[in-house]
């Protein structure tokens, strides 16, 4: 849940599908009430972002029980500037667990002014996250080096990794016990509807990554007649929550780790670590084992660098730093190399430490879980068969679910056909949300719109470098716009081609691999935000 940043992805698409407009039921007042607006905005600007201004909602922690306990949301927000006001635009990164309030002036500063000019963007801290209080953190440092080897290969290292699991579960509940109940989405998309009528809006736009997909689409189902525009970009299998999507995941994971070592093998002139893809995959694996036997810096071993690898599945610009790392590691025996990688893209902070909590409180309290661990087992090791390269990782990272000390609910049933037309974002090659979910939650939302970025492999693809989905995603903005059955695939309506691959690094850049990234980009700046794992 750490947040890095990485590297320009360079813009390389098409565009293909017809565009009908999307009928409005806010057109008189464009879903937009200020006078009834019950919020108190204070400037926050920084350097990045000076426009930004900072506020906080209360709302119940039990909703059934309006009148009982309340929590504190944190807000942010860019206000609009045009004569034009289409209202409020709410933005989430994902997690469960990631902050929102940098979402603001990322999503205002990105879209084409004109557009972002007739909103007021809001990004928000979920209920438990960040600023918002109060603010989950069950067990600080749980994830410091060195943790058990993620591979139970060994006698005892299954048992290590289940201890840890079981005893965050249960710090969780010692800590939070009137908390640990109301952390679930239904309740985060009630809180939405509580910023909504806080600003004095009729109606809702939102646009989410990831997790936030799935936020918004149970918004959607709970007030349907809220709704005005809704974006949704790398979306959740709905059918899915949360333990087949997680399988599905591991699956992929390994996919986008492979693309890695062919893009490596690709650029055999810069790493010098073979041409032959599976050579390098297996260079790789050797590299885990070896830091198995003796941790890089007495920091780094085959836990912490999966942690440290897993970013690059989730987007491409962090490749050369990682392959740089790798590559010095490989064939130099460079130990230090690959602690500054994990310090760069594995390490996790205390703002990490809430936002794991916080995506165990609600992951684990939205669905069930299996509760017998034999049942994990056999299902690790029978992915772990075919993908190896993150499954009992991401097992281990879910596991507290096994033991969560709160009853879980029933997932929510998105399917809806009461809101106005839906626009998706999917690309075809994610691993963290694969592009089966964005074909499902299509279906599910009758009269939406799906846009495939078709070979892009990186999780959260628009407003990050590619002009064909980001012109989408404008006009639909601007006018409620969508593209209609224009797709090569069934029931895609238009896809745009993928960002080109990222370029090793050269000179000084290359030199200074593992302590720097391109923070300028616009591509890194959105991957840092979503952070990883959400």
């Amino acid at each position: 849940m750490t947040k890095r940043s990485g590297i320009l992805i360079a813009v390389g698409a098409t565009v293909a599908g017809l565009v009908t407009a999307a009928p409005s039921p806010a057109t008189a007042d464009n879903g937009a009430r200020p006078a009834a607006a019950q919020l108190e905005w204070t400037d926050c600007g920084t350097k990045s972002y000076p426009r930004l201004q900072c506020s906080s909602v209360s709302t119940p922690l039990d909703h059934d029980d309006p009148s009982g306990r309340r929590i504190t949301l944190a807000l942010s927000r860019i206000p609009h500037t045009a004569k034009t006001f289409q209202g409020p635009l709410l933005v989430n990164p994902g997690g469960p667990g990631g902050s929102g309030l940098s979402m603001a002036g990322f999503v205002a500063s990105s879209l084409p002014k004109a557009v972002a000019a007739q909103y007021d963007v809001i990004g928000f801290d979920p209920r438990g996250v960040g600023k918002s209080r109060p603010a989950l953190n069950c067990v600080p440092k749980y994830f410091d080096p060195l943790r058990p080897d993620s591979v139970p290969d060994l006698p005892g290292a299954e048992l290590a990794n289940r201890n840890r699991a079981r005893s965050f579960a249960e710090a969780c509940g010692r800590m939070y016990p009137d908390l640990l109940p109301h952390m679930d989405t239904v309740s985060a998309a009630k809180d939405l509807d509580v910023i909504r009528r806080a600003t004095g809006s009729r109606q809702l736009n939102y646009f989410g990554y990831s997790y936030g997909t799935y936020l918004g689409a149970v918004y959607a189902k709970l007030f349907p007649e809220r709704v005005r525009r809704l974006a949704l970009d790398s979306n959740v299998d709905p059918d899915g929550v949360w333990y087949d999507d997680n399988i599905s995941q591991d699956y992929a994971f390994d996919a986008r780790h492979k693309a890695f070592a062919a893009w490596v093998a690709k650029h055999d002139s810069t790493y010098r670590l073979g041409t032959d893809p599976a050579k390098v995959e297996s260079t790789w694996y050797a590299m885990r084992a070896a830091v198995k036997a003796h941790p890089a810096g007495g920091k780094v071993g085959p836990s912490e660098l999966e942690d440290t690898y897993l970013p690059g599945a989730y987007y491409n610009g962090y490749w050369p730093y990682l392959a740089e790392a790798f590559a010095a590691y490989a064939n130099d025996g460079d130990q230090d190399a690959l602690v500054k990688a994990h310090q760069r893209f594995g390490a996790v902070d205390a703002e990490g430490d809430n936002g794991y909590s916080v995506y165990a409180a609600v992951q684990c309290r939205d669905a069930q879980w299996p509760r017998q661990w034999i049942t994990w087992r056999g299902d690790s090791r029978r992915v772990y068969a075919k993908a190896p390269f993150f499954t009992w990782n991401n097992s281990w990272y879910n596991a507290p679910c096994a033991d969560w000390p709160v009853e879980p609910l029933n997932p929510v049933r998105v399917s809806n056909s009461a809101i106005p037309p839906v626009l998706l974002f999917q690309a075809t090659d994610d691993a963290a949300t694969p592009y089966e979910g964005g074909v499902t939650l299509h279906r599910r939302l009758r009269g939406s719109s799906l846009v495939v970025e078709q070979g892009g492999g990186n999780h959260g693809v628009t407003l990050s470098g590619n002009d064909c989905l980001d012109t989408y995603l404008a006009d639909y903005l601007a006018k409620g716009t969508v593209p209609r059955g224009g797709g090569s695939r069934a029931d895609v309506d238009a896809v745009c081609a993928k960002s080109p691959d990222p370029q090793p690094l050269t000179g000084e850049a290359a030199s200074k691999s593992v302590r720097r990234t391109d923070s300028g980009s616009r591509g890194s700046t959105l991957h840092g935000l979503l952070g990883f794992r959400g």
